[in-house]
């Protein structure tokens, strides 16, 4: 079983600097109208792009497939009723790359969001999180030839 340790120290004025397990700063906000840094909030919702993101490419590299590009965009839907936790939050993935498996990009997919994210894991049980993807192919110059 990992251990991880992390700090949260106020910072006054609506301010927070939660440090990580490893280390790192990273500030948060609580005033929702200034929007200066993420909220606590908000930054779930980009932990659970990084975290499936992070398996996705692991998994598609693994299969040797070539990313030129990956964006995973997230739109999630709060519950109006205190703690306000998610209810619905959808991951689309727009992988880019030279010839692309799509059987590949699905098989990641489906790895990353039933068995290896374990943000999603730790969300899953309140949120529905649905997850979809499309693949934008490119045309490498090793395949064509120069006429």
């Amino acid at each position: 079983m990992a251990d991880y340790k992390a700090v949260v120290h106020y910072g006054g004025n609506d301010f927070f600097i939660g440090i990580s397990p490893g280390g790192h700063a990273l500030t948060m906000e609580t005033n929702g109208e200034r929007g200066a840094a993420a909220s606590p909030v908000e930054l779930l919702l980009v932990a659970l792009g990084g975290c499936m993101g992070s398996d996705i490419v692991d998994i598609l590299r693994k299969k040797r497939e070539r990313i030129t590009d990956y964006r995973i965009e997230l739109h999630g839907e709060r519950r109006a009723d205190f703690p306000r936790s998610w209810k619905t939050i959808r991951l689309h993935h727009v992988i880019k790359g030279d010839d692309i498996s799509e059987g590949a990009v699905k098989q990641a997919v489906e790895l990353s969001n039933t068995k290896y994210c374990s943000v999603a894991a730790t969300l899953r049980p309140t949120a529905e999180i649905l997850v979809t993807y499309e693949i934008l192919q490119e045309q490498s110059a090793r395949g064509s030839a120069a006429s």
